[in-house]
């Protein structure tokens, strides 16, 4: 673990339009709406997952590997005007995410497998990866697309999310393309329900979460997708 960096718990489950009803109703007098939502709440997030030429992160996710980590660029709301270079660290039961905000122009070069505009030794984040693209060949293996309804909790440091409509891009890596082919990854009345905290957990959400009887469930939006796309034999092999 490295000291430098915030980790913090995510709890993660899957559950239905009655449960995802039932929890809002609950939860969302006691939260704040994120200040990034439109006025129905939500807001978009497509995510450019990456993966180097022995799909490690797939198969470390698939082979329970404890500590793990990978590689995405994340826009919102289907706009260039930010964009997200991150990774994602997951260490024991704790998760954290560096990030460094990135051009249009950067993007593309880097999708399109221009990976020098990554050959920025002062920025470490973007180092990293130009490593891991010229020396593993990370490439970009898969979109992922949902829609976000997010709140706050008053007091301390916790998030909850309800992601909704999760999709797949249909072996397309055409991240800014609003057009671009979707399917869905998951049923469509199927949400995947996250908390993050960082020490304490407020009782009124354990509460939430245990008198709807979830079950805690070790989802990662990359591996669904990458499973669906495999399973339909419409990933390229």
């Amino acid at each position: 673990m490295n000291p430098k960096l915030k980790y913090r718990h995510e709890l993660k489950y899957n559950i239905n339009q009655h449960q995802y009803l039932i929890i809002r109703q609950q939860l969302k007098n006691l939260l704040k709406q994120d200040t990034n939502a439109n006025s129905t709440g939500e807001y978009h997030i497509r995510s450019l997952y990456f993966d180097d030429i022995d799909n490690t992160a797939l198969h470390e996710k698939l082979g329970g590997v404890r500590d793990r980590e990978k590689y995405r660029i994340r826009i919102y709301n289907l706009s260039d005007q930010v964009i997200h270079l991150e990774k994602k660290i997951k260490f024991n039961e704790y998760i954290t995410k560096i990030k460094e905000s990135i051009t249009r122009e950067m993007a593309d070069d880097i999708i399109s497998g221009n990976y020098e505009v990554l050959n920025i030794p002062e920025k470490p984040l973007l180092y990293e990866m130009y490593g891991a693209m010229k020396h593993k060949l990370l490439r970009p293996r898969v979109i992922v697309d949902y829609v976000r309804e997010a709140y706050i909790a008053h007091t301390g440091n916790v998030r909850i999310t309800f992601d909704k409509h999760l999709k797949t891009g249909l072996n397309s890596i055409d991240l800014f393309n609003p057009d671009v082919p979707t399917i869905h990854a998951l049923d469509h009345q199927t949400l995947v329900f996250e908390i993050k905290y960082d020490e304490y957990l407020p009782e009124y959400i354990r509460a939430a979460v245990q008198s709807n009887g979830l079950l805690q469930q070790s989802n990662s939006k990359y591996v669904i997708c990458r499973k669906h796309l495999k399973l339909n034999n419409w990933e390229d092999q």
